[in-house]
């Protein structure tokens, strides 16, 4: 691990290296998240493009930037004797194989960690390493089913995709993103690296204790769309304007609910004192469907506009890029002519930007490979066997 110190140009996790096995879903996403906070992240690719996941050409791969990109072929022992020496020169290394993938390659845990005690070997698969589906192939929506979560989204009909945000995401990634930093942290206070793992699966249930603890208590029905965060209170849910928009209401709190109620003229036709009556919520729904659908969503965010009842408009990502809260908060950055989410969390004293773009497949593995020792020749050789592919310059 570097000592070098951070600075206003250099994130926190200046000198930190990352392996990254390349992969799709939480792996990229926690790649990403490191390599915004100042690590040196460096994918290892396969010699050839193997279409993970959905295809967009390379500037639009957001979840590659700032990164380094080493292609080798790990289908020969001499491209795992690579990547096995990368990782024995790095402090992480992040992967999201199906379980006993990286053992059978020779890159598992027990191998890494005793040339590398300091290793922090970071894993996210789908349903974990035990259990009858810990091999089976799936995606977000598969463990959002498995987990109670999907069941509980949106209204009454089919329960509704929240795109790959809450698995992937939300839950895999940033729980990862966590126990690699906490993995780092006490390799760094002990010496001792070990294996971090954050299943999809897991992960998502780990976004979800305050959900069960509600439904333990018997305050959350299993019927869609009762409830008070799924669109069941009036209060805390979307309403379609004039101009076929939507406009987002959350007025939870007392004090919100009655501001939302004298902004629409109704505090003579909604007693407040009642709002979480639950056998009053279909008759305040149609009341509010009825008086939202009379203004065009503009209108509405006018109206509420330096309001405190929590009403706002449901924008589409193009106009979210231009909403002035956006713009002034810096909320998105541009790469190569790409505008996208700008770096978070911000930090005070060693805010870091992206490098750039997503690098093309193998666009470092010669500088990479040079950093390990390898000569020229070795290089030539190597590209020659096709044990390795991409940009050879040192």
């Amino acid at each position: 691990m570097s000592k070098s110190k951070s600075s206003p140009t250099c994130g926190p996790l200046e000198g930190i290296k990352v392996v990254e096995m390349a992969a799709i879903g939480p792996v990229p996403f926690c790649g990403m998240a490191l390599a915004d906070m100042g690590a040196e992240v460096i994918c290892v690719e396969r010699v050839f493009d193997a279409n993970l996941g959905i295809a967009v050409e390379r500037k639009f791969d957001c979840m590659g930037r700032g990164k380094k990109s080493i292609s080798v072929d790990l289908k020969q022992e001499q491209g795992v004797a690579l990547v096995r020496h990368l990782i024995s020169e790095s402090d992480a290394v992040i992967e999201g194989f199906r379980p006993d993938v990286m053992d059978r390659l020779g890159l598992g845990p027990e191998i890494c960690l005793a040339q590398n005690p300091r290793l922090v070997f970071g894993r996210s698969s789908g349903w974990g390493d035990e259990g009858p589906l810990s091999s089976i192939a799936s995606h977000d929506i598969n463990y959002l089913a498995l987990s109670g979560c999907l069941a509980s989204m949106g209204v009454k009909g089919p329960p509704t995709p929240p795109l790959n945000l809450v698995g992937d995401f939300g839950g895999a990634a940033m729980h990862l993103l966590a126990g690699v930093i906490a993995g780092l942290y006490a390799a760094k206070t002990t010496g001792v690296g070990q294996v971090v793992s954050a299943s999809i699966a897991h992960g998502t249930l780990g976004l979800m204790p305050m959900i069960y603890g509600l439904y333990a208590s018997g305050s959350l029905s299993l019927e869609r769309g009762q409830n008070l965060l799924d669109g069941g209170a009036p209060f805390y849910r979307t309403y379609e304007t004039s101009d076929g928009r939507y406009i987002a209401v959350g007025a939870i709190e007392k004090k919100f609910f009655i501001e939302l109620l004298r902004k629409l003229g109704l505090e003579d036709r909604i007693d407040a004192t009642q709002q979480n009556e639950r056998n009053t919520w279909p008759q305040v729904t149609t009341l509010f469907e009825e008086i939202f659908a009379k203004k065009t969503r503009d209108e509405w965010s006018k109206l509420f506009a330096n309001s405190d009842a929590c009403v706002t408009p449901v924008l589409d990502m193009s106009e979210a890029l231009q909403h002035p809260q956006q713009i002034a908060a810096n909320a998105f950055i541009e790469i190569e002519g790409v505008r996208q989410p700008a770096p978070v969390p911000k930090f005070s004293a060693s805010q870091h930007m992206p490098r750039g773009g997503a690098p093309e497949m193998g666009a470092h593995t010669g500088e990479i490979l040079a950093q390990l020792g390898y000569s020229e020749a070795e290089l030539a050789e190597f590209s020659q066997n096709g044990l390795i592919a991409g940009d050879l310059d040192q």
